[in-house]
């Protein structure tokens, strides 16, 4: 569905960003990884599936490494295909405890880099009448939770931005949507069941449905593979009149 077309995902190197770069590339498109750490792992996986792969290791919250690494995938592919804007970090304070320099990350990283890569991939997409940008969001894009206002804050406005991207894009061939996981189980998040455990002395599997119990009613995980299906949908010609939707994948969270 996608062979000849390119995919850049940021926050690629692991987890849910790595998982979509894969589906991704199974559909034929080439693929930019974006992130730090181990690189050659992840870009071996997505040769393996008969694409070829880059990685450019750009800070996500610095607009001059973002036009770097956009040069870059144009220069080895051309344009930027499908964009999707998964990076994203998280911090957890009252907001009287909010150190600044995190409250700047978490919105640079989180809101202000797909800010960036958008409008940078933009103009490639419109002339080609033909584009994906698909913003990874979050249940708390929707509803909120104590303590993390940063991105709460972050991923509320990734939805708005996803909503007026759709709207300056709808009489084109170029879709912009968001997901919105709820709790994926991540190593954060696994270690948040390793200490609840610990805590207050119960079992993992207590845990962990105490953990998803609080947020999550179907007490499952969304997995990555379940994200990654959903990227490819909407990347599909099924999708060319999904436009600006926030799609919850969160086992009821938001249905609260």
């Amino acid at each position: 569905m996608l062979k000849g077309k390119t995919a850049l995902v940021t926050g690629s190197t692991s987890g849910i960003g790595l998982g979509i770069a894969k589906a991704l590339a199974g559909q034929g498109a080439n693929i930019v990884l974006n992130g730090f750490g181990d690189a050659e792992g992840p870009k071996a996986e997505i040769a393996a599936l008969g694409v070829k792969v880059e990685h450019h290791g750009a800070d996500m919250s610095r607009a001059g490494d973002i036009e770097d690494m956009m040069k870059f995938a144009a220069s080895r592919f051309g344009r930027v295909d499908v964009l999707v804007n998964n990076a994203g970090i998280q911090h957890v304070a009252k907001v009287e405890d909010f150190p600044v320099e995190r409250w700047d990350a978490v919105i640079a990283i989180n809101l202000s880099s797909a800010f960036h890569t958008t409008r940078l991939a933009l103009p490639a997409m419109r002339e080609a009448n033909w584009g994906r940008i698909i913003n990874i969001a979050s249940a708390h894009g929707l509803v909120a939770s104590a303590q993390k206002s940063a991105y709460v804050a972050a991923k509320h406005g990734i939805v708005g931005f996803t909503k007026s991207v759709a709207l300056e894009t709808a009489t084109t061939g170029v879709t912009c949507n968001a997901i919105c996981p709820g709790w994926v189980l991540t190593a954060l998040v696994q270690k948040q069941i390793d200490d609840r455990s610990a805590r207050e002395g119960i079992s993992l599997a207590q845990a962990q449905n105490e953990l998803l119990g609080e947020k999550q009613p179907s007490l499952q995980f969304t997995t990555v593979e379940q994200l990654a299906g959903l990227a490819v949908f909407m990347c599909s010609p099924a999708a060319d009149q999904v436009r600006g939707v926030a799609w919850q994948v969160d086992g009821g969270w938001t249905a609260q």
